[in-house]
């Protein structure tokens, strides 16, 4: 899978991950305000190491798809929908993150609404999950611009940077 963002954003294209990506995709991906946002898989420090395991991922990533975003021809980020397995193969967990650099240029809202629109287009997942950090309200945009709609608000649902915290749980559905 390989595709242009809408042309407001020219230079800017989801694409599988490369080898190569590795030095960029640390060099984005090693920063504590990025690591505050993401799950518990997503680590910090970002090592190389840790680059050429997310990399291994990306190149097989089974039913689940990983993207690199890319920005005039570097890596910004990642986008992906990672698949659900028995009763749950329709929905997919779906997340992303931008490197600080990129952050308030439209890009991560481009990117959502362009991977999640050719989800649902191609009938990869009937269902799109993304649970949101309470202290996270530009990635709740993020989502909202992408179509997605607010669920619930789930009660200390995670432990981050060493908090209980709230998450929100977005989804997009597709009609099929």
């Amino acid at each position: 899978m390989h595709f242009p963002l809408p042309t407001a954003l020219p230079g800017c294209v989801l694409r599988p991950w490369r080898a190569a990506d590795k030095q960029e995709l640390v060099a984005q991906a090693n920063n504590r305000k990025v690591w505050r946002n993401m799950t518990h898989t997503f680590p910090h420090p970002y090592t190389p190491e840790d680059a050429d395991l997310w990399l291994a991922i990306g190149a097989n990533p089974g039913a689940s798809l990983q993207l690199a975003i890319e920005v005039d021809g570097g890596v910004a980020g990642g986008i992906g929908a990672i698949a659900g397995e028995g009763i749950f193969q329709a929905t997919a967990q779906f997340g992303y993150w931008l490197g600080e650099t990129h952050w308030g240029r439209g890009i991560a809202s481009a990117a959502a609404r362009a991977l999640a629109d050719r989800i649902g287009a191609e009938g990869l997942f009937a269902r799109l999950e993304a649970q949101v950090f309470e202290w996270n309200a530009p990635s709740m945009r993020v989502l909202e611009k992408a179509g997605f709609g607010r669920d619930a608000m789930l009660r200390c649902a995670a432990t981050k940077d060493g908090r209980l915290i709230d998450t929100a749980l977005y989804s997009r559905v597709f009609p099929h």
